[in-house]
């Protein structure tokens, strides 16, 4: 079993950072190789670039819940969010289908039914 995990590329595990500005400030964030590799498909989706992405993700989460406790760990947790509701068909694996064109109700609807830990609170 665990060869299936162990066998991973190392470069995917690798760390490295980015600079995004939020609100203004230049920020560093640091993220396993494979995380910002699907930022960058999420991103991507929509027009934008990963930088871009980061800023409207932290935006939307400060409007949302009015503090952002640890930014890194929560875009690793929306890069799951995205693969487990790919992996489900709440998100079209067609990457020229915008994220911004999908109901988000449904989408959340779908991923519920078949993986309730994606929209657990």
């Amino acid at each position: 079993m665990c060869q299936v995990f162990i066998s991973a590329d190392p470069a995917l595990y690798a760390s490295r950072a980015r600079s995004v500005r939020l609100h203004g400030v230049t920020t560093s964030i640091k993220l396993e190789n494979l995380f910002w590799q699907v930022l960058g498909e999420i991103a991507q989706r929509d027009g934008m670039g990963v930088p871009q992405l980061c800023a409207k993700l932290y935006d939307e989460l400060v409007a949302e819940r009015g503090t952002v406790d640890n930014f890194a760990s929560f875009l690793r947790v929306c890069c799951g969010r995205y693969l487990a509701l790919q992996l489900c068909g709440a998100i079209p694996r067609d990457a020229a289908i915008s994220i911004a064109s999908l109901n988000t109700q449904q989408v959340l609807a779908a991923g519920s039914q078949s993986r309730p830990w994606v929209n657990a609170a």
